[in-house]
């Protein structure tokens, strides 16, 4: 089945190429026969090493978890490709590029999260858990409430996430090769599809670790090309953006891009504590075969990730000295073409001509690829796992029956993103991304965190405090200055600010607690009891899943 999937979309691409040059008179400039060659180049790899991992996925263990024998460096690596996604390379480097210093908030929020992971979540997560961090969380309470609220998050922070990729996607490869946008979004939405029905866990660590290595290659040579430019002085840089940009030494003050603390405070906790509430983030704490790799896995990523982090500000700064005045990437406008977004691909042309921009281009479209690729297996995990099999089956499922489950569950959700992906094409990207956040942090990470720490925690607490989260959230969004004024086109907003994270955490770590103090019954004293065991099994290991060779 792989092989006619692989050949097939092998002659897509050679038909979109085709179709391509049939248009210059339309897309004469976007096209790049060079991206589209090192396109192909990635997509057969990476189909190759799907069409390899599908004959070794036998399992639900190898389907979820990899086998959970993935080694530390590796898992810190594909940590880093699912982490570093187009909102992180294109979206903060376009941030940097527009509002100078102030783009910052995005990657220090971002990086920030990692070390709670380290030091709160990763080994206690790995000692209780089995698939997904559901199976931690309901370790002493009931499965049936707590598996349907984490399953619901899950899926919400999954499709919001889905949805930026997609739009990056299509956006990325409709300026560069003059494709349809709906076309190539569908491109990329049946190769994710192909990535995870058939490779599972092993499939996507493999993409996300290859498109780690060439992200942070490509990055780096991009970074290192626009210092040399300036004989590797960040101070001549600075300089000359100023004197570029049209907000002068603005750039270099902080409140240009979140003026309001309110605002920015809500906006660096969801970046924070939603990051350790990433479903597709737990995940792959899993994969590794003890407590000891967990650790060093999340050392690795946060090394990669700040790394990178670092090359975005510097590529930001870059692209704003070398593009602002230059013709070939303005519009009429005088604004970049294809929006700020598109300033670190442009960038990468001015640097190094056609060749780095294919390169960086097809980075680009990998980066998405390999998100996807663990979005979608954490969207199908939380439905085959969570709801199906814990739930509907309450535990009693052939591995094979849940295996076929998830992956109907994830060619649906594949339909689902394509679709959603074409009907939000003109949202605000960055801005679902950090919804998305927000909802993991008022979610998944208050229950996480109070089932590995607080004795007292109940299923009840547990579960309308998340639930109190969830809506909270969604409605700060819902009457928000985003969907009550922009989309709706009221004249004031009810809730003034456009971030809820600040306000929905307090409402969820509340109600947890509250809840939890006032339940008194028997359930709850059995879960309160059943607390010392809990710690015994997250420091230590004992019971927890083991490791299998593939």
């Amino acid at each position: 089945m792989i092989v006619p999937s692989f050949l097939s979309l092998l002659f897509i691409f050679f038909s979109l190429d085709v179709y391509a040059n049939s248009d210059l008179s339309t897309h004469s400039d976007s096209v790049n026969i060079i991206a589209i060659i090192m396109f192909l180049i990635f997509i057969s790899i990476t189909l190759g090493i799907t069409y390899w991992a599908a004959k070794k996925t036998r399992s639900a263990s190898v389907f979820y978890t990899a086998g959970g024998n993935i080694g530390g460096l590796q898992n810190g690596l594909a940590i880093a490709g699912d982490y570093m996604s187009a909102a992180s390379f294109l979206g903060i480097s376009g941030l940097v590029f527009a509002s100078g210093f102030d783009g910052l908030i995005y990657s220090i929020g971002f990086l920030v999260g990692w070390p709670i992971i380290l030091f709160l979540l990763a080994e206690r997560l790995r000692n209780l858990g089995k698939y997904t961090f559901t199976d931690a969380v309901s370790f002493r309470l009931q499965a049936l409430p707590i598996r349907s609220l984490a399953a619901c998050g899950t899926l919400a922070v999954v499709i919001l996430y889905l949805i930026a990729q997609m739009v990056g996607a299509g956006k990325l490869i409709q300026i560069l090769f003059g494709l349809p946008y709906s076309l190539a979004v569908s491109i990329v939405g049946v190769l994710m599809i192909c990535y995870v029905t058939f490779g599972g866990m092993l499939a996507t660590t493999w993409v996300q670790t290859i498109k780690a290595v060439l992200l942070l290659f490509g990055a780096t040579f991009l970074a290192l090309a626009v210092l040399n430019q300036f004989n590797f002085s960040l101070d001549l840089l600075f300089k000359e953006a100023i004197s570029n940009h049209d907000l002068g030494e603005a750039i270099m003050a902080p409140g240009g891009l979140i003026s309001d603390p309110i605002s920015a405070i809500s906006l660096g906790l969801a970046l924070m504590f939603g990051t350790a509430g990433l479903p597709h983030i737990l995940m792959r704490f899993f994969t590794v075969k003890d407590a000891k790799q967990a650790r060093s896995s999340v050392f690795y990523a946060t090394s990669f990730i700040g790394y990178f982090y670092i090359l975005t500000f510097v590529i930001g700064f870059g692209a704003i000295v070398m593009l602002t005045n230059n013709p070939s990437f303005l519009d009429e406008a005088g604004n970049i073409l294809g929006g700020n977004n598109m300033a670190a691909v442009h960038l990468s042309e001015a640097v190094g001509g056609d060749i780095f921009l294919g390169f960086i281009s097809a980075v680009a479209f990998a980066t998405i690829l390999a998100v996807v690729s663990g979005l979608t297996l954490a969207g199908a995990s939380a439905i085959s796992h969570d709801l199906y099999a814990s739930l509907f089956c309450h535990g009693k499922v052939e591995e094979k029956k849940e295996v076929m489950v998830s992956r109907i569950s994830t060619i649906i959700l594949g339909i689902a993103a394509i679709l959603l992906g074409i009907t939000f094409e003109k949202q605000n990207v960055a801005y679902m991304v950090g919804l998305a956040f927000a909802i993991a942090a008022s979610v998944n990470f208050p229950i996480l965190f109070f089932s590995m720490y607080w004795s007292r925690l109940t299923t009840r607490g547990a579960f309308i405090g998340g639930a109190a989260g969830l809506l909270t959230a969604i409605l700060c969004v819902l009457f928000g200055p985003i969907v009550w004024v922009d989309i709706l086109e009221n004249n004031e907003a009810i809730f003034p600010y456009k971030y809820p994270a600040l306000f929905s955490m307090t409402v969820a770590f509340v109600v947890i607690i509250v809840v939890s103090y006032i339940d008194k019954s028997q359930q709850a004293k059995k879960e309160i009891a059943a607390f010392d065991d809990q710690f015994v099994r997250s420091q230590t290991g004992l019971g927890a899943e083991s490791a299998i060779q593939h």
